[in-house]
């Protein structure tokens, strides 16, 4: 039997076998059939059916992943990783195949970078599915969601992955996750066309009906709201930051591809369309997501939610010197100064009239890096009323105390 001999750069991680729990990424039931998968073209599957490839080779069952190569290139043409394993499973039916992407000198002078980019793709796609989330586990930024939030969304930049959630009465349940490639220049965006993706708490702001775009945006589009409060704050430039699928030539694109945006595989890209709500999904990128136990993240976010209340109660006692201690001197409200904003405040003291504030749909999201920040989302009701203001309040921690930076209507 021919045998495929790859050199480390692979091969370490192919007779490692990818867990079967692992083909098919957590709470999605992939079959696939020896000759064509039932849910073709359904999000995931294509990614599941190459994980499976890689699999069988590592067992040295190179006849069978031969077969199923050539059934997910059929499907899938412009899937250039799997055209890859393809050539290589094709050309060791001839000859020894020494690496990963074996093809003659002259080309693989001509196509380093591609196929350097195809390396760095299996790798991210490899290690992502071996190196799971622990069970039942969350990212700490999702200390609190509301029921309004149907869906969370949770971006790390280091395994070029998506994780999408549902958010169940009992809590966020991992539900889906895809390959993403980023900027170019790689995450923590600052200016305007500098190719890095953006990291921080970010909400979709609208689904862009593909007939309005061009082709190079896939499937669909669903911008975020790149520059948020915090990086307005810190001066940030830029927008148009999309998560978005990719054009008809190329199923899915390198890890470090885009202008800024979070891109997909179309396929993947119409089930998150499919699934989110605009306004109310969060969307977090991070370099590297930390995963934590929801009762830890609970704990960790009593301090703030003490802070939050001692506001609310503030609010209900309408003591307006009380209620200004809990905002900071740099504080704005859509160009408002905390001077410019107070004359609001005072007004929705009086509307209250003593009666108990209450916070309705209380979400808050934690973005840590050189800062403590929380964006927080909120209804505010006083007892007796039918309505009040949906809010969006940013604060960030200054030593022991939390404090409010920004507050806004929505």
């Amino acid at each position: 039997m021919t045998r495929l001999f790859f050199l480390p750069l692979l091969a370490a991680v192919l007779v490692a076998t990818v867990p079967a729990a692992h083909a098919a990424p957590q709470a999605r039931t992939v079959k696939v059939e020896a000759s064509r998968p039932v849910q073709k073209n359904n999000d995931g599957v294509a990614e599941a059916r190459l994980i499976e490839i890689y699999n069988l080779i590592g067992q040295a069952q190179n006849r069978t992943a031969f077969e199923k190569a050539e059934a997910l290139v059929e499907d899938h043409p412009t899937f250039q990783l799997a055209q890859l394993v393809y050539g290589d499973l094709l050309a060791a039916r001839t000859r020894q195949v020494k690496t990963f992407g074996d093809v003659p000198e002259d080309m693989a002078r001509s196509a380093s970078t591609t196929l350097g980019e195809l390396r760095e793709e299996s790798q991210r796609r490899l290690k992502a599915l071996r190196e799971r989330p622990p069970a039942g586990s969350i990212p700490s930024q999702f200390l609190a969601l509301s029921q309004r939030s149907k869906h969370a969304i949770a971006v790390d930049a280091s395994r070029s992955r998506l994780y999408l959630f549902e958010n169940t009465p009992t809590g966020l349940r991992l539900v889906s996750d895809y390959y993403i490639s980023v900027g170019k220049a790689g995450t923590s965006k600052t200016v305007e066309g500098d190719q890095r993706t953006p990291l921080g708490v970010y909400y979709i702001t609208s689904n862009l009906d593909p007939k309005s775009l061009k082709d190079f945006y896939g499937s669909g589009a669903l911008p975020i709201n790149y520059p948020n409060i915090l990086d307005s704050k810190r001066g940030k430039t830029g927008s148009g930051i999309w998560l978005h699928g990719t054009p008809p030539n190329q199923f899915s694109r390198p890890p470090l591809a885009t202008d800024g945006c979070v891109v997909l595989a179309n396929p993947d890209l119409e089930h998150i369309i499919r699934t989110v709500q605009v306004r109310t999904t969060p969307v977090v990128i991070a370099t590297q997501l930390q995963w934590v136990t929801p009762s830890s993240a609970r704990a960790e976010s009593k301090p703030f939610e003490d802070a939050l209340y001692a506001w609310r109660n503030a609010k209900t006692a309408g003591d307006l010197n009380q209620i200004l201690s809990f905002y900071t001197p740099d504080f704005t409200s859509n160009g408002k100064t905390l001077s410019q904003w107070t004359p609001t405040l005072k007004t929705e003291i009086s509307k209250v009239q003593g009666r108990t504030v209450q916070l309705k749909d209380v979400s808050y999201l934690r973005w840590t890096d050189a800062a403590d920040t929380m964006v927080v989302t909120f209804g505010e009701v006083a007892d007796g009323t039918k309505t009040g203001w949906t809010k969006r309040q940013y604060w960030m921690r200054q030593g022991t105390q939390w404090k409010i930076f920004f507050e806004g209507t929505l």
